[in-house]
């Protein structure tokens, strides 16, 4: 089976899929030491990594370098978070996902949402017929990969955010996309609305009130990601060790 057969596949099933979200080489290939069945970036990872905020900070160009050294890394199936399309030109963005795709992806993330000095959601009709363009310009050059396309309207608070959830699960499965994440949701009667509302597989996202894993299975969830919140964990503690180092005057807490 190709690979991005097998990640299709994988949105099928049972069972959620549980996207392991990495940032460079060393967490894929631990993510794939693990047996996980899939992984993706996480863009407000590499974006810190690298010294950037998140919202296209870094150039497409830095974090395709990235993206090849995962995919070089590990033989799992590697779809990318290319947040907004790195253009308001949908065959720019074709461009992007080209290369992407070349590169050994299988799948991307794109958002509804820009940031300027503040993160906004984007008009849905107008984002509905940029996604539209993408597609039928990959249909036309034969180019397969699965577009999970991310709405924050949780995520920023949206007034009415499950009915307009629902608005635009429908217009963006229209408009030809695989995939519906929707981050920060976390309510089971907003997720059973959203699982409802399109027949696209439901992708959620790590927090801290979202439901364990065997709930969602019930709920019909078919993806699951980490997002930066491991990247940020892990940050966290290595600040946490280099300040018990300097504390202690010594590298105990190393070991």
């Amino acid at each position: 089976m190709m690979k991005i057969q097998k990640f299709n596949a994988l949105h099928q099933q049972a069972t959620p899929l549980i996207i392991c979200n990495v940032w460079d080489a060393a967490s894929a290939k631990t993510a794939e030491k693990l047996h996980f069945s899939a992984i993706g970036t996480s863009s407000a990872a590499i974006a810190s990594m690298l010294g950037y905020e998140d919202g296209e900070q870094m150039s497409f160009e830095e974090l395709l370098f990235i993206v090849k050294r995962i995919a070089i890394s590990s033989a799992l199936p590697l779809t990318v978070d290319i947040e907004a399309g790195y253009s308001q030109d949908p065959l720019t963005t074709v461009a992007y996902i080209k290369s992407l795709v070349e590169a050994g992806v299988v799948g991307i993330n794109i958002e509804d949402s820009k940031v300027n000095q503040t993160r906004a959601l984007v008009d849905a009709n107008s984002f509905a017929g940029y996604l539209s363009a993408i597609k039928g310009q990959l249909v036309k050059d034969q180019i397969d990969v699965f577009i999970n396309v991310r709405t924050d309207t949780f995520l920023l608070g949206q007034e009415d955010a499950l009915f307009e959830t629902q608005k635009r699960a429908k217009l963006y499965e229209i408009a030809g996309a695989d995939g519906l994440f929707v981050p920060c949701i976390t309510k089971t009667a907003d997720i059973a609305a959203v699982v409802k509302a399109t027949a696209m597989p439901v992708n959620v996202m790590c927090m801290p009130d979202l439901p364990d894993f065997k709930s969602l299975t019930n709920l019909a969830v078919k993806r699951i990601s980490m997002g930066n919140f491991l990247f940020d964990k892990l940050s966290s503690e290595f600040e946490n060790t280099l300040n018990s180092i300097l504390e202690d005057q010594s590298f105990k807490a190393v070991f």
